[in-house]
């Protein structure tokens, strides 16, 4: 029998209680052994919850027990669950965990600890809640150079986007339906600014090329500043709207990361991905293109993610994946306004004047252009142009 500590007894949380109750029998046989709960670390008390007998206040008894070889980390969060982590991995304690937070700022260090105590520190639930990707990109697609990875990994700014496209609607109406819903937090800050996109993006970059890139290192935009006439543009050029993390291998070897609305042709699968779901798609220079949909996050959608590291953990007791990347080299790095990519431009300004400007574009509806050839945002924003809006466009 192993036994699992799970910190923090929340929505996560109480996810991986229920699935390793739900699914034991069946783990059982798949791991070997059975995986029990021993402890439940919350700073609330559960009166009448299923698993009230497990839950304890003080994180030292975890950290002190050697019969818990296993630990679930669903606090959230980069400052208490940092330390306990910390803690759990010196104390040579194998960790899951779904906090991308906490992978996207201190990864590169928490997978130093865990190479050098010969434990494994896993977070598959991390990107994309349900969806199996970083195990993939890491293990499956050993054989690519990965060129791109670009995802919609924000279940809330994806539902924002399909409703201002399918019905017209403003943004400020779609939050607070979303909010109503359950989809948007009160401060939806984190989602529809892109923070939450652009940790994801951290750690999908860390994995396809080999060293730790930090959220300051990302770019990133949100869609506060998308409007109708961004909508109406879309659809004239027979596109739809998307939230994208993106990072890619620059033609001089660097890499480029970033977060933006970007405008997707209909003709990619990522532009058919609607309401809450999340999609991640890698290319590669082998398995060309592939994608990864589902349920991006979710109580048990997650859970069954923190639970399938758990499981991997538990076939690696004694011999951990080599799962490690080097620290952040900023070298190695090429801003986004520096690279060259198909932009549509949002501008008042008269057709003869843009074309003089930026080169032959297609003229959209309203008041938009799609350029004929890829260009750098800093030559876009160098042409004297007055402009409301540039986008990226997928390609």
């Amino acid at each position: 029998m192993l036994n699992v500590a799970i910190l923090g007894f929340g929505t996560v949380g109480s996810g991986v209680a229920e699935v390793l109750t739900m699914n034991k029998e069946l783990l059982a046989k798949k791991v070997g052994q059975e995986l029990n709960v021993k402890y439940i670390l919350d700073t609330r008390e559960f009166p009448g919850n299923p698993f009230e007998s497990k839950i304890i206040h003080d994180f030292s008894v975890i950290e002190n027990d050697p019969e818990v070889q296993l630990v679930a980390e669903c606090i959230g969060g980069a400052t208490i669950a940092y330390e306990f982590v910390k803690k759990c991995l010196q104390a040579g304690k194998h960790v899951a965990t779904s906090n991308k937070e906490l992978v996207a700022v201190k990864g590169y260090e928490l997978l130093q600890i865990a190479k050098e105590k010969n434990v494994n520190f896993f977070f598959e639930a991390s990107v994309g809640g349900g969806i199996p990707v970083l195990r993939p990109l890491s293990f499956d697609l050993a054989g690519n150079e990965i060129t791109q990875v670009a995802g919609i990994m924000n279940g809330t700014t994806n539902y924002i986007l399909t409703k201002m496209l399918g019905e017209g609607a403003a943004f400020a109406d779609v939050l607070k339906d979303a909010q109503a819903k359950g989809y948007a937090e009160a401060n939806p800050a984190a989602d529809v600014e892109g923070l939450d996109a652009c940790r994801k993006t951290c750690i999908l970059s860390a994995l396809s090329f080999g060293f730790h890139v930090y959220p300051d290192m990302v770019p990133t935009e949100g869609i506060t500043k998308i409007t109708e006439e961004d909508v109406a543009i879309a659809a004239s050029a027979n596109m739809k709207i998307k939230l994208l993390g993106r990072t890619m291998l620059t033609a001089d070897g660097k890499v480029c990361a970033f977060v933006a609305p970007n405008f997707i042709p209909v003709s990619c699968p990522l532009a058919h991905v609607d309401d809450v779901f999340n999609a991640i798609l890698v290319r590669g220079n082998a398995v060309n293109e592939t994608m990864f949909y589902g349920p991006g996050a979710g109580k048990l959608p997650t859970a069954s993610a923190v639970v399938g590291d758990l499981a991997d953990a538990a076939w690696h007791l004694t011999a951990r994946r080599d799962l490690d990347w080097a620290d952040a080299d900023e070298s190695k790095m090429m801003n986004v306004r520096d690279l060259e990519l198909p932009y549509i431009v949002r501008t008042n300004e008269p057709a003869d004047k843009v074309m003089a400007a930026l080169g032959e574009a297609e003229k959209l509806a309203a008041d938009g252009y799609k350029l004929a050839k890829p260009m750098t945002l800093a030559q876009i924003e160098a042409s004297g142009l007055q402009l409301t809006a540039v986008r990226p466009v997928f390609a």
